[in-house]
């Protein structure tokens, strides 16, 4: 018998946080870090969301409330769900979270049995791959190539879809690649889900960047495709449409009151309930007609720095940068920066037990953090399955010009420095 569980030891992280501790080593000795790796909008919660906390707390609605989510916000969710996806949900169709994250993990369990199959972006949000193992099923990546945008093709999925697939994951825009998927795309993949799943195949549609989309589009859901709201979760929240990634508020939007009334007993399992005067908070968020003009304006400054980093990023030497479009992310390439740097042969010498917990562009990111003070995040920490040969790095774009532009000088500086890199690895420390 062990102190852990065996589920235990093969749960995941989402290394965004785990890179803290090495952040804090660097500041340590003096040296502040551009930190480019938390997936966080720099700016503050809307003040009308600030006030209405406030407000409630003083009000003493500090206490107990409904599992599912007080009815005054699931009416907004409805409201807005089905006023930007032409849908016909009710309240009892919605199920409040602390958080985006949980009904990841929750849908996981309440659909899936060991051995059920999960297809789910590769690059994409961490917490999808570790969480499949946790509960017993079947991990399929789905992998998004660069040379579509991080986007895939009907034909890809279909590939992937058998008789055991029980959930499949959409993420756009996506975390960690800022892609965004067409109303065209999403129409023919969902022809796909049609032909290929079965009634109790349930898609798990992650849309929390919905507000945060680039190029004068629109978002668009797969819900809203005819006959996909009946297979479809709509998973969004508040932390990044709103920036208030501390208020922990996320939702989902079930195909039934049914599924909701699941989701709602596994809250009671795990959390009770969300704090009702943050809900309060969320309802004024949606409700508030300042919300959308400042929505868009956060948009727009996210979209001028896109253009200005990816061309930045595009001139080093060794690097390729796709435009995303949306979130606020870049993903690029660096691949060639590895080559001449001499990464891929420091990666082949390292000891097979080492290497096991490292990757080229794990390395590229250590060295990086700790010898030009730029915090970066490498590909592996947004899936590891057939990630092996795969060289990227995600930069969150979530701050001021100078400080972004400032943290690009600090990567080129570091693919440069071929002399520093092999003193990083002599010295064998901070490799994962």
């Amino acid at each position: 018998m062990t102190l852990f569980s065996d589920r235990n030891r093969i749960l995941g992280t989402e290394n965004a946080f785990k890179i803290g501790p090495h952040i804090v080593t660097v500041e340590s000795r003096g040296t502040p870090v551009i930190k480019l790796n938390l997936g966080e909008p720099d700016f503050s919660a809307p003040p009308w969301v600030k006030d209405e906390v406030v407000r409630q707390i003083e009000m003493d609605n500090s206490h107990y409330c409904d599992p599912k989510g007080i009815l005054p916000l699931r009416t907004a969710i409805a409201d807005q769900i089905n006023r930007t996806r032409g849908l016909d949900v009710t309240p009892d169709h919605v199920c409040v979270f602390p958080g985006g994250k949980p009904s990841i993990g929750f849908a996981q369990q309440i659909y899936c049995d060991p051995g059920d199959e999960i297809i789910y972006p590769s690059p994409g949000f961490p917490i999808y791959e570790s969480f499949i193992r946790y509960i017993g099923a079947v991990p399929v990546p789905l992998h998004l190539p660069e040379d579509q945008n991080f986007t895939f093709t009907p034909e890809q999925l279909a590939t992937l879809i058998t008789g055991r697939t029980k959930l499949i994951i959409l993420n756009f825009p996506s975390n960690p690649t800022g892609g965004a998927a067409t109303r065209d795309q999403l129409e023919a993949i969902a022809a796909v889900i049609q032909d290929r799943c079965g009634e109790d195949v349930r898609i798990y549609s992650d849309e929390i960047y919905e507000n945060i989309i680039f190029d004068g589009q629109s978002h668009f859901s797969i819900a809203s495709v005819p006959g996909m709201s009946r297979r479809t979760i709509i998973s969004s929240g508040m932390s990044k449409s709103f920036a208030w990634t501390g208020g922990r508020v996320g939702y989902a939007v079930m195909p039934t009151p049914e599924e909701a009334e699941a989701f709602k007993n596994l809250n009671i399992n795990y959390f009770s309930c969300v704090p009702p005067y943050n809900q309060e908070g969320a309802r004024e968020a949606l409700m508030n007609p300042q919300s959308e003009p400042w929505m868009a304006e956060m948009a727009n400054t996210f979209e001028r720095r896109r253009d200005v980093i990816q061309a930045q990023l595009n001139a080093i030497h060794g690097i390729t940068c796709q435009k995303p479009g949306g979130a606020f992310y870049l993903f690029p390439n660096i691949a060639g920066l590895c080559q001449r740097l001499g990464v891929f042969e420091a990666f082949n010498s390292l000891p097979a037990e080492t290497k096991a917990t490292t990757s080229p562009s794990k390395l590229f990111q250590m060295f990086a953090l700790y010898e030009h003070h730029v915090a970066v995040m490498d590909r592996k920490s947004f899936g590891e399955i057939g990630a092996d040969e795969l060289h990227f790095l995600r930069l969150s774009i979530a701050a001021d010009m100078d400080t972004l532009e400032e943290g690009i000088r600090r990567i080129g500086a570091a693919g440069e420095d071929v002399a520093g890199f092999e003193r990083f690895m002599d010295a064998g420390e901070h490799l994962s």
